[in-house]
């Protein structure tokens, strides 16, 4: 998908590569993580690891460069690359000046663990505390989860129907997802528009890297939440755990993810809960950070929703062929809604409508880009499939809100001479400083960063030019010119 705002999205190992050294092998203490690391490694990357796994000495790095051919250097390098930057392997100098590589003990000895079993079990299950008379099957877990994901969806699309906690609505405006004023309700900024374009493992993803970059200033261990969330990756869709044994801060993750939809839990103080879909396959889909991934069994991806069901007219009419309520707000974020039937709404795109949703952060190109993405497929056969008179005028729209631009500058004004102005305004063109000039009024504006260097150059220049002017007076006095300092010197 392209747009002209990004979302700066990292995927698992982007992510992981940020952290400290000491975080990092903390997180290797638990199996699950490693496991977890394994598995979106690169195919060659594991086959690496895998060869390594049960030595106990370094291998030289000569050996090392012989499993892979001459032409396959640069598949190589780049794995050395994701191996080295997740710390799973160091570089030792054995006898004889040589190097060799070995696997980190730490994740080594974890990752066995996880591929051959042993050590601690990673969650306790619910069969302690007996059967669950409220036992959810998978198809209950499925529609709870997209339930309370399209609740924070309609939430962002301003849907009166749809709250969230204070901590979500934080998260979402520290995220740049919304914006919040005073006295003003949370509105959708850009990036939050494009985030609702994107499928649901791709939004959920996001919106769980914000939630770990903030997690440390909530007074939550970073490690105890990342290893937990790497565990439920692993859990059993149906099957219900314990909370016996978690921490305050673990039980508090808990009810945020409880939020997202990723568990349910029936009470606030229930001692078991159910992960969903979402929690078992966030994991999956983190470590290619792609708009094409979808949830698998879960259904119509709450962000884009489904393919083909906007008609566009000439006339400014959008005709929207859905019954889904988040779909219909997306619609009125950028459209006046006239009529609404069973199975369509009728919309008209006017001049005030582009306006407001372009003041709220939403640019033309994001509208024409959501009508062209969900055209209906009759649509799709012309060519171009919206009319061009639409997308040129939502342009000109967004024109309109562009025509003064605002720059910040140091303004100089009242130069002695057109020399001096000239002088000085070539010197700031020369750095690059230069904003806006006016040599009939003798004005020109220079950028902030650039004022200090321009007037330092300006002070020098004519502390020399006065100290040359001191120069030759002196001189002509001696030699009889009538000519004094202070006449000379200005």
């Amino acid at each position: 998908m392209k747009l002209r705002v990004q979302l700066q999205c990292k995927n698992l190992h982007e992510y992981l590569k940020e952290l400290s050294p000491d975080v990092l092998d903390r997180l290797y203490n638990h199996p699950a993580t490693c496991l977890a690391v394994y598995r979106e490694l690169p195919a060659l990357a594991k086959n690496y690891v895998m060869r390594m796994l049960f030595l106990d000495q370094p291998l030289p790095q000569a050996a090392v460069s012989l499993w892979v051919k001459k032409d396959s250097q640069k598949d190589h390098d780049e794995c050395v690359s994701v191996l080295s930057g997740l710390r799973l392997w160091h570089t030792q100098h054995l006898q004889g000046g040589l190097q060799g590589n070995v696997l980190n003990p730490v994740f080594k000895d974890n990752l066995r663990i996880a591929l051959l079993g042993g050590g601690k079990a990673w969650s306790d299950e619910g069969s302690s505390l007996g059967p669950d008379r409220h036992a959810r099957d998978v198809e209950s877990l499925d529609r709870y989860a997209m339930e309370r994901w399209e609740v924070i969806l309609h939430f962002m699309v301003g849907s009166p129907s749809a709250a969230v906690s204070q901590d979500l609505a934080q998260l979402l405006t520290q995220a740049g997802l919304m914006r919040s004023e005073v006295g003003d309700a949370p509105c959708i900024t850009s990036s939050g528009f494009q985030f609702l374009l994107l499928d649901t493992a791709s939004q959920l993803w996001y919106l769980t890297l914000q939630y770990l970059n903030t997690a440390q200033t909530r007074g939550m261990d970073l490690v105890e939440i990342l290893s937990f969330l790497f565990q439920l990756s692993f859990s059993t869709l149906g099957r219900d755990y314990s909370v016996e044994g978690m921490s305050e801060s673990l039980l508090t993750f808990l009810q945020h993810l409880r939020e997202f939809g990723l568990v349910f839990q029936r009470k606030r103080k229930s001692r078991r809960y159910y992960p969903t879909r979402l929690a078992i396959t966030l994991s999956a889909g983190i470590s290619t950070n792609s708009s094409s991934t979808s949830t698998s069994g879960m259904g119509p991806t709450p962000g884009t929703g489904e393919a083909g069901f906007i008609v566009v007219e000439t006339n400014y009419r959008i005709y929207a062929y859905t019954n889904s309520e988040l779909q219909i707000a997306l619609v009125a974020l950028f459209s006046e809604m006239l009529y609404r039937f069973p199975d369509v709404v009728v919309a008209q795109v006017t001049r005030e409508s582009v306006q407001q949703a372009i003041a709220n952060g939403i640019t033309a190109q994001q509208i024409i880009h959501f009508m062209r993405t969900r055209a209906h497929p009759v649509m799709v056969k012309q060519t171009p499939v919206l009319p061009s008179t639409i997308t040129d005028q939502i342009r000109l729209w967004e024109l309109e809100k562009d025509r003064l631009q605002f720059t910040e500058g140091v303004l100089y004004n009242q130069f002695l001479s057109q020399a001096d102005f000239e002088v000085l305004r070539d010197r700031a063109q020369g750095l690059g400083v230069l904003v806006w000039q006016n040599p009939a009024h003798r004005v020109m504006v220079v950028t902030p960063h650039g004022h200090s260097e321009t007037a330092l150059w300006w002070f020098l220049g004519n502390v020399n030019l006065s100290a040359q002017l001191w120069k030759d007076s002196w001189w002509m006095e001696l030699e009889g010119g009538g000519a004094t300092i202070s006449e000379d010197i200005p």
